[in-house]
């Protein structure tokens, strides 16, 4: 397929590749073995003392050493410790936690169905698409439709809608069911004077002009994340949802809200969907559903997204489709204690409050003369650094600069992301406002040692 006009194709895709290691430290070092958590802060095995400015990957919202979790755990194990969801059969557990999420996700989402992982889930919400759309005997009305720069797991179909070339070179994808339209990043990706407004109308005509020229009876769904985070943090310009769901219901396109990272807390409000108005049709969560303690997904669906898929089990017989683990006792007991506490703590209006003051001091840097943009809410937040303010030109090496912060700051006590040469933060979502300062103070020391470092020529170690 050749590049609609109005797509960013290769420096688009080229701009948001990233390491997730250094091959060269490795060598050198070895890993760092982390021993144990506690609340914000985990421990390597010499005893050095980090705080996880990452929640590990995006994902411990209650922090480290949740006794609460162990517990919820432990009496499961010992009562049910596993059961499958095949063949007619549930356990309680597995019951009250999907009645829980239907309860508590936005209007609409009536149905669910647990994975192991959100690339499991993405996998499976194709599937589910794919089958929904020959019941309803449109067999060619199959394409997804995503954003480069998006992130949706790494297993094949999954990682043919991600938008990371770092997750599919060499893997041959993406497939050729997956398309992809421009990242929405105002800073990067904006026509000079296009304000937010003026971009996000672009990006909708884009995607308007990308679904005719597939041709709308090919193009099943949208998939995107309210707030991207592998792809560097990026929070959408304004309007941007509200123009591309006008397009997508136009066309009879589902939209497929991607919560992996943002649900349960994470951008300000209990689902990110609440402060974009996206109204899905088919909701994928993960991580912080039990706060990564055990690995546990879901894919919450409309009424009629399910009748369709209910209607072609009926007519063949047979769902064929499911996992060893689907809905596994110990892994939805742990989420319902989990959700419980991240409620009873009000952790929500928490991460609101005190990612405020994360962003206050993130922000506090914009002067910064690396320093191009500082964006995020709630509590995920990222600093793109920049060679040059003015013109926003990326370093001659993309990526050194990133990697060495991320390198130092485990030197000063604090794990974040170098996603090339932006720095992700996504602390638990208990952390204090006290943590938060602390967090700061280690980020800057690093940030001077990044400074000192590139003005004598980024020198080998």
């Amino acid at each position: 397929m050749t590049a609609h006009p109005n797509s960013l194709a290769a420096r688009d895709i080229a701009y948001h590749l990233h390491p997730y290691t250094n091959a060269r430290r490795h060598e050198r070092q070895g890993p760092i073995v982390i021993d144990r958590g506690e609340g914000i802060y985990v421990y390597d095995d010499q005893g050095h003392q980090m705080i996880e400015a990452m929640a590990g990957l995006w994902s411990v919202a209650l922090g480290f050493g949740e006794s609460r979790l162990v517990e919820a755990a432990a009496k499961q194990m010992s009562r049910l410790p596993y059961y499958h969801s095949f063949s007619h059969k549930t356990h309680e557990p597995g019951v009250e936690l999907a009645e829980k999420l239907v309860k508590m996700t936005p209007d609409g989402l009536d149905h669910v169905f647990f994975t192991n992982s959100g690339s499991e889930a993405n996998d499976t919400v194709v599937k589910m698409v794919w089958y929904y759309n020959n019941s309803l005997n449109r067999p060619e009305k199959k394409k997804f439709i995503a954003r480069n720069g998006g992130y949706h797991g790494i297993t094949v179909a999954a990682g043919s809608l991600t938008g990371l070339q770092v997750n599919q070179k060499g893997f041959d994808l993406p497939l050729d069911f997956a398309r992809h339209v421009t990242c929405p990043h105002h800073y990067r990706f904006a026509n000079p004077g296009e304000s937010e407004e003026q971009f996000a109308t672009r990006l909708a005509e884009e995607l308007e002009a990308t679904i005719l020229a597939e041709g709308p009876e090919t193009v099943a769904a949208f998939i995107g994340e309210p707030v991207m985070g592998a792809g560097g943090v990026l929070v959408p310009p304004a309007g941007y949802w509200e123009k591309v769901q006008a397009v997508c219901r136009k066309y009879d396109v589902l939209v497929v809200a991607d919560e992996v990272i943002n649900g349960f807390g994470r951008t300000g409000t209990m689902f990110a969907c609440e402060q974009f108005g996206i109204k899905p049709d088919i909701l994928v969560l993960s991580k912080q559903i039990t706060s990564s303690y055990l690995p546990l997904a879901a894919v919450v669906i409309s009424d009629q997204v399910y009748q369709g898929i209910a209607d072609e089990t009926e007519r063949l017989g047979t769902f064929g489709h499911g996992y060893t683990a689907t809905a596994h006792p110990v892994s939805t007991a742990v989420g319902l204690e989990n959700l419980k506490i991240i409620e009873e703590r009000d952790l929500v209006a928490n991460g609101a409050r005190v990612g405020e003051r994360l962003g206050k001091g993130l922000k506090a840097l914009a002067d910064h003369p690396l320093v191009g943009e500082v964006r995020g809410l709630g509590l995920i937040w990222a600093v793109e650094l920049v060679a040059d303010k003015a013109t926003k030109a990326t370093f001659e090496t993309p990526g050194k600069l990133g990697t060495y912060i991320f390198e130092r700051g485990h030197e000063h006590g604090i794990i974040i992301r170098a996603i090339r040469d932006t720095i992700a933060f996504c602390p638990p979502m208990i952390i204090t406002e006290e943590e938060v300062d602390e967090l700061l103070r280690r980020f800057e020391l690093t940030l001077a040692d990044a400074t000192e470092w590139l003005a004598k020529g980024m020198p080998a170690a």
